[in-house]
């Protein structure tokens, strides 16, 4: 996996990628991660670098490491503050399904005039399109637009781990969002994508996501098969 050598150390890179997979059920818990030496592998850095990642997330409560016997997930929730409730994906997780993630497009794009991307950014912003499959068959596509007034999100930001984590990571603060949820047909391309027939209903999902200017930092589009999988919400009061 190619990561990116600017800005950002390649340790902290590791660790988000890492903690993506424990959030979306790649490495299960009480399960072991992949050894030092196939990380190094995978990612193509030194042992220190690894070790760093690994110290981070066993700091943070992720990993448990045991002397000859690897590396063990041993919490697979997330503890951010992005929001009161837990994540749909988290919920799937804890429930013994697998989230996968592909990243189907990633570029810079000029909006059409008159598109609610055109609106809300104007002429140019960064384009982000994933696909989700549940237990290995496509469940959600997402199309992700991202603001390019900031000049700390670049699109190798945005080619591996989580979108919020890199908003964390990058110390953007997203301090307000609003979802809008529909039941829609979704485009042609997507519904292809989704291997559902032609005019399928679709549960739509468009977020607004606002830092503590009240500027838009992203806007997503959703299109989720609730056949397969019903939307969940789980709330801890």
């Amino acid at each position: 996996m190619i990561l990116s050598r600017k800005k950002r150390p390649l340790y902290l890179q590791i660790k988000n990628i890492i903690k993506d997979r424990i959030l979306h059920g790649v490495y299960p818990i009480e399960t072991n991660i992949p050894s030092e030496p196939q990380l190094e592998t995978e990612f193509e850095v030194s042992k220190i670098t690894v070790r760093n990642a690994i110290k981070e997330l066993v700091q943070e409560g992720y990993l448990e490491t045991n002397s000859g016997k690897g590396t063990k997930v041993i919490r697979n929730t997330s503890a951010s503050k992005l929001s009161t409730w837990k994540r749909f994906t988290e919920i799937l997780v804890e429930e013994g399904h697998r989230i996968q993630k592909q990243l189907l497009r990633m570029e810079a794009v000029v909006n059409e005039e008159g598109t609610e991307p055109y609106r809300l950014f104007g002429e140019q912003c960064l384009r982000l399109e994933r696909l989700y499959l549940l237990n290995d068959a496509p469940y959600i596509h997402y199309t992700h637009y991202l603001t390019m007034r900031r000049g700390d999100i670049e699109l190798t930001d945005l080619n591996a781990q989580s979108l919020y984590g890199m908003f964390e990571e990058r110390q953007i603060s997203l301090a307000n969002f609003r979802d809008r949820f529909a039941v829609a047909f979704a485009p042609s391309s997507v519904e292809s994508i989704l291997r559902v027939d032609e005019k399928t209903p679709l549960l739509k999902r468009s977020r607004y996501s606002y830092d503590e200017t009240g500027e838009i930092i992203e806007f997503s589009v959703g299109y989720y098969n609730t056949e397969m999988q019903t939307y969940i919400v789980n709330y801890d009061v």
